[in-house]
């Protein structure tokens, strides 16, 4: 007699069940899942970090920005919301800004980079 030999098809992966789940992502118990304006709000008593620390602003980036103390992303954000409102970047290369009168004060040139404007930014506040 002959021996047959029997072909066995590759493995696959299991067939899902219609009513299998997708795994939900959980947060780490050590995170907060509380955000607020994409940056994760500092626990009670918990140092708050660099960007969040309140900085006072010079006078002539307060005259764009706001009198009293801001946290630094807040001063880039109203920078930014100044900059937009104003239509103070360039047309032709959206990171170059243009500076107004107000800017001029605070950035010490006619226009900046966006790069630029953080390191200028910080040189404006306490």
């Amino acid at each position: 007699m002959t021996e047959v030999t029997k072909k066995t098809a590759p493995k696959s992966a299991p067939a899902k069940s219609p009513a299998a789940k997708p795994a939900v992502a959980k947060a780490s118990p050590g995170k907060s899942a509380v955000k607020s304006g994409g940056v994760d709000k500092p626990k009670p008593g918990s140092k708050p970090n660099a960007l969040q620390q309140p900085l006072q602003p010079s006078e002539a980036l307060a005259a764009v920005v706001g009198e009293g103390k801001l946290a630094r992303g807040e001063v880039v954000k109203r920078v930014w919301d100044y900059i937009k409102s104003h239509k103070l970047q360039n047309p032709s290369d959206g990171r170059e800004i243009l500076a107004d009168d107000k800017l001029k004060k605070v950035f010490g040139k006619d226009k900046v980079t966006m790069f630029e404007m953080n390191k200028l930014l910080a040189q404006n506040v306490k």
